[in-house]
Parts: structure tokens; sequence; C-alpha cells
């Protein structure tokens, strides 16, 4: 506990970290003036009709980008892919594929550090409000972290059956389909049901820099000061997270 406190501080203190600031009587007082404004739930028929709207939205901005993103992430992880390269076979890689190999990890590098929010502030000004430059914004950044983790996971994996199908004549796409897939099946749905429950949570924040869904709605009234609206949204959004949970679960355990 004295190492980590030790650890901590330098940076507690660059990020200006003070939590004892919430307990002072200001602080209280404003906190529970924002809390109070919750109730009552605002429960209008026109508004729950919206927020059912926005939130299917939301969930299609998800879905519609990690889609997208697995577009882009299959095929750059199979070229990047170094068990795959028949050139690596004889232990080397050749100098081409070598270094299309590191043009594709850079390319990965430069999709996956730009985050989300940054892209979406891009395509806004690109494309317009709404819930397009939320799909874009989730495709790119999701393809690049996709990418990445699906060539470790292939990487990691036991190579003897992909190299024996490349020695014997096999093709990229055959040693793919009957070597490393099966192998790693339940590993790659895994990872990737676990990237679309983290997009609905993240369409949801998109939202606040004017990409559409359940996010912009939010927004909208946390700035009108409705604080039974943003609870309502707020207890819809913990409702459909939990719901992401158990249908990913779901889906682990049936391709598990």
């Amino acid at each position: 506990m004295l190492a980590i406190a030790v650890l901590l501080w330098p940076l507690g203190v660059a990020t200006e970290f003070r939590p004892w600031v919430l307990l002072e009587p200001d602080n209280l007082k404003i906190t529970g003036q924002f809390l109070g404004s919750f109730w009552p739930l605002a429960d209008g028929a026109e508004f729950l009709a919206l927020v059912a709207r926005e939130t299917w939205r939301t969930v299609a901005m998800a879905t519609a980008g990690v889609t997208l993103a697995l577009g882009i992430a299959i095929p750059l992880t199979l070229l990047n892919t170094r068990v795959l390269s028949l050139s690596a076979l004889s232990g080397r890689m050749a100098r081409g594929p070598f270094w299309v190999r590191q043009g594709i990890r850079w390319l990965l590098i430069v999709l996956r550090s730009i985050p989300e929010l940054v892209w979406a502030l891009v395509f806004v000004r690109v494309v317009g409000l709404g819930p397009t430059a939320g799909v874009l914004a989730i495709a790119l950044t999701y393809g690049g972290m996709l990418g990445k983790v699906y060539g470790e996971i292939l990487e990691s994996g036991d190579a003897h059956p992909t190299e024996t199908l490349l020695r014997n004549g096999g093709s990229r796409l055959q040693a793919f389909a009957y070597g490393l897939l099966p192998a790693n099946a339940a590993e790659l749905t895994s990872y990737t049901v676990y990237r679309w429950e983290c997009a609905i949570r993240s369409s949801v924040v998109l939202g606040f820099v004017g990409a559409g869904g359940l996010g912009q709605q939010l927004d909208n009234s946390m700035k009108m000061f409705e604080g039974g609206e943003v609870a309502t949204m707020l207890l819809v959004f913990m409702a459909l997270v939990a719901l992401a949970d158990r249908v990913s679960a779901w889906l682990r355990k049936a391709l598990g």
C-alpha cells in the first residue's frame, strides 16, 4: 500500500485529483439540487415515444458501426497476420511482404489511436448532424481495435495446422478457414461481441457531439435543466446496457 501511495502521489498531483472537494458544503448542496430535479420522472407518451425511437437509433448506430468495422478489420488482419505469410515459412519474411505488414500495422495504429469522439467531431462537420457521423466514427476506431486484437489472437494460437496447409499447397484463405479460424473462433467471437457492447455505450457518448441517438437527446435535456427527462433516459440507458450484456453473454455461450 505504501508503494502504491508513492507511485500514485505524483499522478494525483499532475491531474489535480482532489476528491475531498465533493464533500464541501457548497458542492453537496449543488449535488443535492441536481439529484432532486430527477424526480418526478418524465413519463409523457410523446416523450417516451421519442426515447424509444432514439434508443433504437442508438442500437442501430452501434451495430452498423461494428459491421463496417469488421469490413475494415478482417481483410487487414488477413494481410497482417504473420502465420499466413508464405514467405515466412522459411523463417524470415520477404522484404515486400514485411513492409506491407508494417504499413498495415501503422494504419491500424492510426485508426485506433484517434478516439471515436474525435472522429465524430470530424464527420459531423463533413456529413452534418445525425447518426451517420456516429456510424463512421465507430467504424474507423473499432476497425483499428478489432484488426489489432484479431491479429494477436490468431498469432498466439497453435500455428502448426496452418503451416501444414500452406506447405502442402493450400492458399492463404484455405489456411485461415481450416487452420486458424476453427481453433480461434470462440475467442474471436467473444471479443467481437464485447466490442459491440462497448459500441452501444460509445454511441450514447457520441450523441453529445451531435451524432444523434439517445446521447443527443440526453444532452438537450441537460441543457434545458429537465432533470426528470434526464433521469428517465439514464434508466433507459442502464436497461439498454444490461440487455446488451445479457445478449453478449448468450452469444458467447451459444458460440463458445
